[in-house]
């Protein structure tokens, strides 16, 4: 499929700052993940009216589980707060949820919740909301080759045969795709770093970085982040011909 240089179809965001707005308003950090749950759902909707086929949130890593317990059991409650509560907006709009990570380490009624709400949106033609819960780019690229490995030890794949197609395809995002890589990566709060997402999609995606934390960031601010995205020149290495 033919791809404008500035159409903007997946865009991946890392969901940052919520226990820095938290703590500047004198909160427990809880709050400000609730405030940062309550957001996804505004953020994914006017995704969603921009025609943005795949938006993807990083809101789990596989290195949180370092965090304090008591946080790390709130953050795993959340998706279940979230589709509790969205379900029905979302069936509305249509969307297609996805949960890619290593699901089967999450807790028992985490795990449930991913898998319900994939089955009742698995029909739906709409955007499809990614979200990437204890996922983590090293594990996923090492899980892919292992992947590789096993497919040329029983015969089923020639290693002169692995391409970076096939690599792409043994990696979570291979679902989505002509979108399997982002057009563009948010990342909120200042911070300027990859933090373990997406390594290999990222190859020659945009980049942009607001000082907002992620509870503060709002469709105005996605609507101005996607206009300076359309005015990028994207060149995938080549040049222009005169």
């Amino acid at each position: 499929m033919a791809k404008k240089k500035n159409q903007l179809d997946h865009l991946a965001i890392i969901m940052d700052g919520n226990g820095r707005w938290a703590k500047e308003r004198h909160l427990p950090r809880f709050v400000g993940h609730r405030e940062g749950m309550e957001n996804i759902r505004r953020i994914a909707l006017a995704a969603d009216d921009l025609g943005i086929k795949v938006l993807t949130l990083y809101a789990f890593s596989t290195e949180n589980w370092a965090r304090p317990k008591a946080e790390v059991d709130y953050l795993m409650n959340l998706p279940i707060h979230f589709f509790d509560h969205y379900m029905p907006e979302l069936m509305a709009h249509h969307v297609k949820v996805n949960i890619m990570g290593f699901l089967d380490e999450l807790p028992p009624k985490t795990y449930q919740v991913t898998q319900k709400a994939m089955a009742m949106t698995a029909q739906n033609s709409g955007m499809i909301l990614n979200f990437a819960f204890n996922y983590g780019a090293r594990r996923e690229i090492v899980t892919a080759v292992k992947q590789l490995v096993s497919q040329v030890q029983t015969g089923t794949l020639s290693a002169d045969d692995i391409d970076e197609q096939h690599f792409s395809k043994a990696l979570m995002t291979h679902q989505f795709g002509d979108y399997q890589d982002p057009d563009l990566l948010l990342r909120t709060s200042g911070e300027q770093r990859l933090s373990n997402f997406l390594l290999w999609q990222l190859a020659y995606t945009e980049l942009s970085f607001t000082k907002k934390y992620w509870p503060d960031f709002t469709k105005e601010d996605l609507i101005q982040v996607v206009k300076d995205y359309q005015m990028r020149d994207r060149r995938f290495g080549q040049i222009e011909s005169e």
